[in-house]
This record gives C-alpha cells, sequence and structure tokens, in this order.
C-alpha cells in the first residue's frame, strides 16, 4: 500500500469537506494548510444559524446563489475566527477559486493555490497573476502548475 503525497492527501480532504456543502448548484470544499498541518477547512453553504439553500432554496442574483458563502470564503473566515493566520499558507480546493475568492485568497496572505475542477472566472487567474500566487491543477494525482505570465498585467 502506497502513502499519498501531501497534496493527494490533502485534496482528497478537500473533496470530503466538500460532500458538506448545503448550496446544491455546486459543491466546494476547501482546505488550508501550513506546513503541513491543516489550518481551517470550509465547505459552501449559508452563514452560520441561517437556512441553507438545501432547506429554502437557492437565491439567485444575476445567475449566482447569494444565500451561500464559497468554500474558500468558509474557511478563511473559520481560521480568523478561530486566530489563525493564514500567512504563506496553502489552500486546496475542488474548484477554481472566482474572483471573489481570489482577492480574499490574496488578502489572507495565502501564497498557493492547488484546485481540481475548474470554474470560469478568468479574472481571477490575472488577479492571481498580478498578486504573484503560485497557482497549480490537481490532475490524476499530479500537480502541474499553472503559467499565469498570460494573465500578467501589461505595464
Amino acid at each position: 500500500m502506497s502513502r499519498p503525497s501531501w497534496d493527494e492527501y490533502f485534496m482528497e480532504i478537500a473533496r470530503l469537506v466538500a460532500t458538506r456543502a448545503t448550496c446544491p448548484r455546486r459543491s466546494v470544499g476547501a482546505v488550508i494548510v501550513l506546513d503541513k498541518r491543516i489550518l481551517a477547512t470550509g465547505y459552501n453553504g449559508a452563514p452560520t444559524g441561517l437556512a441553507h439553500c438545501t432547506e429554502v432554496g437557492c437565491y439567485i442574483v444575476a445567475g449566482h446563489c447569494v444565500r451561500a458563502l464559497h468554500a474558500e470564503q468558509n474557511a478563511i473566515l473559520q481560521a480568523a475566527l478561530n486566530g489563525v493566520s493564514t500567512r504563506g499558507a496553502t489552500i486546496y480546493v475542488t474548484h477554481q477559486p472566482c474572483s471573489h475568492c481570489a482577492k480574499m485568497i490574496i488578502n489572507a496572505g495565502i501564497q498557493r493555490v492547488v484546485f481540481e475542477g475548474d470554474y470560469p472566472d478568468e479574472f481571477a487567474l490575472e488577479l492571481f497573476a498580478e498578486a504573484g500566487i503560485q497557482l497549480a491543477r490537481y490532475e490524476n494525482g499530479r500537480i502541474i502548475p499553472i503559467d499565469l505570465t498570460p494573465y500578467k498585467p501589461k505595464r
């Protein structure tokens, strides 16, 4: 029996976290890691104590459910709530972060993003490129670094 790599291990945990998601439109999980230690996890769902999409339905504005927080947001907020710094961390996410989450990831001091599934938000890639965030796709047990050069702003 072979042991999974650290990237495989944390991505598998992100997949498990995603099973707790309460917005039926997309199940997403996130795990924030520093020095091979889990700092926080998050999945997409309504704020604590409020009704979930699975209970009362999604609240759609401009094609997006605004009732649920995104997994990345919940993971960053969980760390903040517990006084845990995310500076220098890696976040493993089951889908590419959107531009709103990208901005939060940048401001949280997270330096590396590893994601598996796609999400159609090229502006998020531009933000990561400008901020110097390392971005990688997890695919079939391998990490594939993403070249963000095409997304860097031309100055």
